[in-house]
């Protein structure tokens, strides 16, 4: 699963990364400096809509109002295209979470131990996502969740589950309408980044408290 991650570069090298041009997108060089996202929280989110790029604050969390528990925060890719819950935000509603990395606990004897996960070379990564649109208008508790898919043999060591991570030559044929839900489908099995492309390391409990921030929450500690 996902339930925290830091989305703390700035506008310009997530697009960069995509190979956006600056007329495509509006560009800012200051940094994001989230390295704590947690649910709950409005997380900047890429989407597509009337053939342009528009990067909108969006709730992180899905609810419909005929759901009467806590809104969802994950969807599974191997059933998001046909479940009830989530076919039509994945006909319509795709977009992409620009991220550093994600946490995940680990029970380690009596305690649980937070890591950070990331790309080997430190790049960019970008989350599929699904949620409801247009991502330009407030929806409330009805936003967006991440897209997740197994882990590959290696990083199940943390987790079982991990976002699903698209390369950056899929993103834009993810977002677009005219990508069929058949072929979306197709690209989050086809164009995820496989489990060796990623790095992870032990990082201090504070991450657990919402409040924390700050770039030590990503760095290596060293276990007892």
């Amino acid at each position: 699963m996902c339930g925290r991650f830091a989305q703390y570069s700035s506008r310009d090298e997530y697009f960069d990364a995509l190979g956006l041009k600056s007329d495509e997108i509006i560009y800012d060089p200051e940094p994001i400096a989230r390295f704590n996202v947690a649910p709950g929280t409005k997380v900047l989110l890429l989407n597509e809509r009337e053939d342009e790029f528009h990067f909108d604050p969006v709730y992180w969390g899905y609810g419909p109002e005929w759901w009467d528990k806590q809104p969802l925060i994950n969807a599974r890719g191997e059933t998001a295209a046909t479940g009830r819950m989530f076919r039509s935000l994945w006909k319509q509603g795709r977009a992409i979470v620009p991220a550093n990395g994600w946490y995940e606990w680990k029970r380690e004897g009596d305690k649980k131990q937070p890591y950070f996960i990331y790309h080997k070379k430190n790049a960019p990564l970008f989350f599929a996502a699904i949620g409801r649109a247009p991502y330009g208008q407030d929806h409330g508790h009805e936003g967006f969740v991440i897209v997740t898919s197994a882990s590959n043999k290696g990083m199940v060591d943390i987790h079982d589950r991990r976002p699903l991570v698209l390369t950056a030559d899929a993103v834009r044929e993810w977002l677009s309408a005219e990508t069929t839900p058949e072929r979306a489908q197709e690209i989050a099995h086809d164009a995820a980044l496989p489990g060796k492309d990623f790095s992870w390391h032990p990082v201090t409990t504070k991450v657990g408290n919402i409040h924390s921030q700050g770039e030590s929450l990503i760095e290596k500690i060293q276990l007892d």
